[in-house]
């Protein structure tokens, strides 16, 4: 009895929540009203502005840890109201911040490893700003990631609707604004300017179910507030079962976008053409996990609408496949990298179809470490060899760069779901549930995330194999400097490895279950659970003694596969052409209708066309006119009595 008061006596930092959001804009500020003198003035300026955005990121984390102490005695969270947004007649929409498991879990997440990439974004930025050639560029990349900061926590903390759309919306404006960081880099000098508009333009139509989804809700519960909404749920399921099954498809329209599932997965490996930093924070650990936490969040609509739910998991089934065959074949660093982080966010969709909204955030904050660390350790990797990023042209990099390497191959084994790393609890977890779950497991989708599993293990040992063991393929003028990150970078690099390594065993799922209850296991097949698991394990291993045997010594397995079937090989390695469709049954016919009907029918013809000819008109008035202007009296005397005789003959007419 006295441990349970003690327990629930405990301190509570729930009214420090707003300073999630306010650490982030703080540091933005000082960075954009003094940042400038710093880096002028002083020696250490870069430190120092990295220095202060990391602060900024790392305070917020702190808060959020202090979140995660105070629900240990307060489970049920708080609502922690800073001010009233909007109030229109009877709809009043407050500044509401939501604390609770799983508001929490993607606070801890975000802030945390958003902390440790931008204190590797400081060492890494000092080369790359340089290497670009504009230093100046340092301090805004800082600001860009701490409103991102910001923006993010927005999204996961909100408790509606609206205020969660406003931090949607600020993390796609951040990631354009990063993607097209040096937009004047890229193929023709506009590549990384175009990479950053596809990921604004395929967001927006992802945004456009998004706000479809926010009318039909506000127009069926009247509120945006999520207690509100999944409190009248029930009642509507049972009265109008199909609005909510709109909702909740047109949201998934939303999420396929912010999350890269099929078919709105376009822009995310082009969103490669950021600094890397920046694909590790926005495009791999948090941004796009921001679908994956809608989800969760919704999941009071989800489980009314099955129907809904087992898109998800087909979506998310289809998605992890369709890009781990891509992965196979790409031969660029972070291009292997981005579309595996596709696979897995296809994993997590596939929980949250069969109803484990738990496991999912479980795989997302697992998720974080590891392929933060993978793409932290391609920028080591691209640091070391002065940009380069074609796997074709490394090897034999473990022995220069060691410390990249020791922590790239935990990550990758994480990855690929060896025990006991961080992936292996996280992707078991999301199979078992997957076969077993009463709402829509199926041995069909445990079957094809399997497979994945398996390619995932693969393509993972495949670039590890290429990038670090086997000959030096390095280019000789770029070989004698091949060198180790410095400290700032490494030492991130071995905090997330070791979160890698043991993230696995805290039980994420046991504390988001009282928000988030894991659904019932089909009696039949619990039995399954244990040999599952055993053949789970043997994929990982399958997957990466495949690896060794085509890629292992001097790859000619490999090579000799990759004639034969060269024109498998040739279609993986373009993407399924995906992109070329796409420009031809949709973006080129979009340009034409904007050329031909929009600007010069409508815009040249019409519009500019009434202009001219009523300015054409103006002119002919006016040169008419002129001819009376002679400068001769007596027509001016002629013209007024002309004119008074005129007046007086109407007059005598008509009154």
């Amino acid at each position: 009895m006295l441990l349970e008061e003690a327990v629930s006596s405990g301190p509570v930092f729930f009214s420090l929540a707003p300073w999630i959001v306010f650490f982030p804009l703080i540091g933005l500020l000082i960075n954009i009203f003094f940042g400038g003198i710093i880096l002028e003035r002083s020696k250490s300026g870069e430190k120092i502005v990295g220095s202060i955005a990391s602060g900024a990121s790392g305070l917020s984390f702190v808060v959020a840890v202090l979140q995660a102490i105070s629900l240990i005695s307060h489970p049920e969270g708080q609502i922690v109201t800073l001010a009233d947004w909007i109030t229109i007649g009877d709809l009043s929409i407050p500044w509401a911040f939501q604390v609770d498991t799983l508001s929490v879990v993607m606070m801890l997440v975000v802030s945390g490893v958003g902390t440790l990439i931008h204190i590797y974004a400081i060492g890494y930025m000092h080369e790359d700003v340089r290497h670009n050639g504009d230093p100046g560029r340092f301090r805004r990349f800082f600001v860009f990631m701490n409103l991102f900061i910001a923006a993010m926590m927005i999204l996961v903390s909100g408790d509606n609707y609206m205020m969660l759309f406003v931090g949607w919306e600020g993390v796609g404006l951040c990631s354009y604004l990063l993607i097209g960081f040096w937009y004047e880099k890229g193929k023709d000098g506009i590549g990384n300017a175009l990479a950053a508009k596809k990921a604004m333009v395929t967001n927006r139509i992802g945004d456009f179910g998004f706000l479809l989804a926010a009318f039909a809700m506000f127009w069926t519960f009247g509120t945006f507030n999520f207690h509100a909404i999944f409190e009248k749920a029930p009642e509507i399921a049972a009265i109008n079962p199909n609005i909510l099954l709109f909702i909740t498809l047109c949201m998934l329209v939303g999420v396929t976008g912010k999350s890269a599932q099929l078919p709105l997965y376009v822009w995310l490996p082009d969103a490669m053409a950021g600094p890397t930093p920046v694909s590790a924070l926005i495009h791999a650990a948090t941004m796009v996990t921001a679908g994956v936490y809608l989800v969760a969040r919704m999941s009071g609509l989800y489980l009314h609408a099955p129907e809904a739910s087992a898109l998800v998991a087909a979506v998310g089934a289809a998605t992890a496949f369709f890009a781990a065959t891509i992965a196979i074949a790409q031969n660029d660093i972070k291009k292997v990298l981005a579309y595996s982080t596709v696979s897995q966010l296809g994993f997590m969709f596939a929980a949250l179809g069969v109803g484990a909204y738990g496991v999912a955030i479980f795989h997302v904050f697992t998720h974080a470490f590891f392929k933060a660390c993978l793409f932290l350790g391609a920028g080591s990797v691209i640091h070391a060899l002065s940009g380069e990023q074609d796997i074709r042209k490394m090897g034999g990099l473990a022995r220069k760069i060691p410390l990249t390497f020791a922590t790239f191959l935990v990550a990758t084994a994480a990855i690929a779901g060896i025990p006991p790393l961080a992936g292996f609890f996280s992707k078991d977890e999301i199979l078992w549930f997957t076969f077993a779950s009463a709402r829509g497991g199926s041995p069909l989708l445990w079957a094809v995330l399997a497979t994945t599993a398996l390619l995932t293990a693969f393509y993972m040992f495949r670039l590890l194999w290429l990038v670090f063991l086997g000959r030096s393929r390095v280019a000789p003028d770029v070989a004698h400097h091949v060198h180790e990150s410095p400290w700032s970078m490494t030492g991130v690099l071995v905090v997330l490895a070791v979160l890698s390594a043991v993230g696995g065993f805290i039980a994420v799922p046991h504390f988001l279950e009282p928000l988030l209850p894991l659904p019932a296991i089909v009696e039949s097949r619990h039995h399954f659970e244990k040999p599952l698991l055993v053949v789970s394990v043997l994929i990982a291993a399958t997957g990466i003694a495949a690896a060794a045997l085509f890629f292992g010594g001097d790859a000619k397995r490999a090579a000799a596969v990759g004639e034969r079937f060269a024109g498998l090989r040739r279609v993986l390695a373009n993407k399924y052409y995906i992109d070329e469709l796409y420009e031809a049954a949709i973006g080129r016919p979009l340009h034409w209708i904007s050329e031909y009907v929009f600007l010069r029918l409508s815009d040249r013809a019409l519009i500019d066309g009434t202009l001219h000819a009523l300015a054409a008109a103006a002119r002919g008035g006016a040169a008419l006119f002129s001819r009376v202007q002679t400068g001769s009296l007596q027509l001016y005397v002629f013209l007024v009595l002309a004119g008074a005789v005129a007046s007086l003959l109407w007059i005598w007419r008509h009154v």
